[in-house]
């Protein structure tokens, strides 16, 4: 029985390093393409790396650029209202400006529409905490 679940644990850990680095690469794209995120997309490759590779993870959390807010995450697993309010708004002008950008497209508008506002119920249901 053990050794099934060794056999189980290599294709999970597989799967979980690949939807990492998957994500990992999406939130770099984020820092260059305004619209598309780049937290949650980190958030989630850290998520996927502490089951898949400590290594990894760790390299994520000591990394200067993600370290600070991969480290704030994990301790307190809330934003400020300042983190969130920046976050809503910055989706807010870039959906706007992306839904004028496609003007006479009304089926991409409002595919942009309805993902704006699931980014934005995302954002707003994360507990706040005070700064």
């Amino acid at each position: 029985m053990p050794r099934q679940n060794r056999v189980l644990a290599r294709p999970v850990r597989a799967l979980l390093w690949l939807a990492g680095t998957i994500s990992l690469a999406l939130g770099l794209v984020g820092v260059v393409l305004p619209g598309l995120p780049t937290t949650p997309f980190v958030l989630l490759a850290a998520a996927c790396y502490a089951k898949a590779s400590p290594r990894l993870h760790a390299w994520l959390l000591n990394h200067r650029l993600t370290g600070p807010m991969l480290r704030d995450w994990e301790a307190h697993r809330s934003l400020t209202r300042r983190t969130k309010t920046v976050a809503v708004v910055s989706m807010l002008l870039m959906v706007s400006l992306s839904i004028w950008s496609f003007r006479g497209r009304l089926v991409l508008q409002l595919v942009l529409l309805a993902l704006g506002a699931i980014g934005a119920w995302v954002v707003l249901r994360i507990p706040t905490r005070r700064p």
